[in-house]
């Protein structure tokens, strides 16, 4: 992941020093669709052909990518679309394609210790090194097969959604692990690439929460050493449930 180097001024207390601090470069993309300009989004300049593809399946507008082609700054991507894309801001300052999210099948099932590891394998050392980006990883069948860091968490979660999506994984049997909070669009990203784990260290929503309850998504928050909290669907982890010695 592109840094560069920058000089600093740091102050501890009554300390006070100089200090060389590695910074990530911050970039931009225009996205076009189907030949037609879509979006532009501000985003780390590294994997992008996986953002393009990742960005069409998480916002919904297609299940498939046919192609995808970078030219500079600019990610032209061929899918067959099932939408209109009618775009709002996010928190993030970012954009998503307005619209219900899909709703999850799946009947993969997560132990606790599988969401400790899920949360291990989110912090790389370009995230412990800079403290500048966000990461998300994807696990298919037990194994991490991506890891991608970016500016922006939404993007995170599109490269890596991206690279399965070119390879052609099975989505149904993943599960997402982010460093960021899970707000509606954030968990809807996850729905419409038809993931039905999702692990992060940070909080959710409200509305998060209600859009991973509605899509049948397994929304686990907080996930910090020992410590997580599952907010829906707990099926999946039936471990804990057996634990709990109840019905949820």
């Amino acid at each position: 992941m592109e840094t560069v180097r920058r000089t600093g001024i740091q102050v501890n207390g009554d300390e006070v020093c100089e200090v060389q601090d590695s910074i990530i470069v911050e970039g931009r993309v225009r996205l076009f669709l189907n030949g037609e300009y879509l979006t532009t989004i501000v985003a780390s300049p590294e994997r992008l052909e996986d953002l393009g593809a990742g960005f069409v399946v998480c916002e919904g507008l297609a299940e498939t990518v046919e192609s995808v082609e970078v030219s500079g700054g600019d990610v032209h991507i061929a899918a067959p679309v099932k939408r209109e894309s009618l775009l709002e801001m996010e928190s993030s300052g970012g954009y998503r394609v307005l619209g219900e999210a899909n709703k999850v099948d799946s009947t993969i099932t997560i132990t606790a210790d599988g969401v400790r590891a899920v949360t291990a394998a989110i912090e790389s050392d370009v995230w412990r090194r800079t403290g500048g980006v966000h990461c998300s990883v994807l696990f298919c069948g037990g194994d991490l097969v991506t890891r991608a860091c970016d500016l922006g968490r939404h993007n995170t979660v599109d490269k890596v959604v991206g690279y399965a999506t070119l390879r052609g994984l099975d989505r149904s049997g993943c599960v997402l692990g982010c460093t960021g909070r899970q707000p509606a669009g954030m968990v809807a990203k996850a729905a419409n690439a038809g993931i039905p784990i999702v692990v992060s260290r940070a909080a959710s929503t409200d509305r998060g929460i209600m859009t991973a309850e509605r899509a049948g998504i397994t929304l686990i928050g907080f996930s910090r050493g020992e410590r997580f909290t599952i907010y829906t669907h707990p099926e999946r982890v039936p471990e804990v449930l057996k634990k709990l010695g109840r019905p949820w």
